[in-house]
C-alpha cells in the first residue's frame, strides 16, 4: 500500500500489531513500531530486551534493521506507540537517540516521526524537529 493513501492511523495499528510481539520482562515498557518505505512497503518491530540492557534493540532499529536487509534504503514515515505492559492507554513514546540517529541515516529532515498514544490521539514530527543538528558523514 503506497503511502500516499495510506493514513496515518493504518500506520499506527500496525505499530500497535507490532507492540504486541514486544520482549520486555525487566522494563515492562513495550514498543511497536510500522515503517513505511518510499515504495508503500510496511516493516514492523517491536523492542526486545535482554538480561544486559546494552544488548537491548528498540523497536524502531528492529524495524529499520528488517527493511534495510531487504534491500529498502529509502522512507517516508514511521509510527511508533509505547507504553507500561498491556496498558490500552499508551503514552507518547519519543523515539530514543541512538534511533533517531538511524533515521538520520537513511531519511532526510522532512521524514516524518508519528508519535501516537492511539489511533485517535498523536503528534507528528518531522526528523529535524526531533535532531536538528544529526551526526553525518555524508
Amino acid at each position: 500500500m503506497k503511502w500516499v493513501i495510506m493514513n496515518e492511523k493504518q500506520l499506527i495499528k500496525a505499530a500497535i500489531k507490532a507492540r504486541a510481539l514486544a520482549y520486555a520482562p525487566y522494563s515492562h515498557f513495550k514498543v511497536g513500531a510500522a515503517l513505511c518505505t518510499a515504495d508503500g512497503e510496511i516493516y514492523q518491530g517491536c523492542n526486545i530486551e535482554n538480561s544486559s540492557y546494552s544488548l537491548t534493540i528498540c523497536a524502531e532499529r528492529t524495524a529499520f534493521f528488517k527493511a534495510v536487509y531487504d534491500g529498502k534504503k529509502q522512507f517516508e514515515a514511521i509510527a511508533i506507540v509505547g507504553g507500561h505492559e498491556d496498558n490500552v492507554e499508551l503514552e507518547i513514546c519519543p523515539a530514543c537517540g541512538a534511533c533517531r540517529q538511524v533515521f538520520a541515516e537513511f531519511c532526510e529532515g522532512d521524514f516524518k516521526i508519528i508519535l501516537a498514544k492511539n489511533e485517535n490521539e498523536y503528534i507528528v514530527k518531522t526528523l529535524s524537529q526531533l535532531l536538528p543538528m544529526s551526526f553525518e558523514l555524508k
